[in-house]
């Protein structure tokens, strides 16, 4: 299956028989992100956290709630 990456644009294959590909296949909202732009999104999010200024959103509540 032939996927374009949403941040880079570059045009990947995955196997047709892979969950990511089912996924891709079944809910069009899903969007496929390379493995290169995955890491660098992970890391600039890990340094934002370190700083302190960044508050990260999951759910109902924020990360300061929970200590």
């Amino acid at each position: 299956m032939r996927v374009q990456c949403v941040i880079c644009d570059e045009i990947h294959e995955i196997p047709d028989f892979s969950p990511e590909a089912k996924k891709l296949r079944n809910r069009p909202i899903h969007t496929y992100m390379c493995d290169e732009c995955y890491e660098r999104v992970t890391e600039k999010t890990l340094k934002r956290l370190e700083t302190g200024n960044f508050e990260f959103r999951r759910g109902n509540h924020s990360v300061e709630e929970e200590f």
